[in-house]
């Protein structure tokens, strides 16, 4: 079991989540972050710390959002091949409009 970024990190960014995560297991592109399914080891730590609640359960995902589990596997997949993207420290967030707040 693993946890999943959805819908509502798309153009935010907030990288709270990944400060929090003792397997390091977050990626990130232009757009959002991603966890890794591999070595998320389902500890629950990034949860409470997404400021709109982007993250969930990979069993809990809400089913407008449930394309983001595998969206999260394969882009962290492709992203760990590339040598890009890994985020283990807190950034400015990327915001775009109003859906951040």
């Amino acid at each position: 079991m693993a946890f999943v970024v959805c819908e509502p990190c798309r153009d935010c960014k907030y990288t709270d989540c990944v400060v929090v995560c003792p397997c390091e297991c977050f990626y990130q592109d232009e757009r959002m972050l991603y966890i890794d399914p591999e070595h998320c080891i389902d500890c629950e730590a990034c949860v409470p710390e997404c400021p709109v609640d982007a993250i969930f359960r990979d069993t809990e995902v809400p089913a407008a959002w449930t394309q983001y589990v595998q969206l999260n596997a394969e882009r962290s997949a492709e992203l760990i091949k590339n040598g890009v993207g890994h985020v283990t420290q807190k950034q400015e967030p990327l915001i775009r409009g109003e859906q951040c707040q």
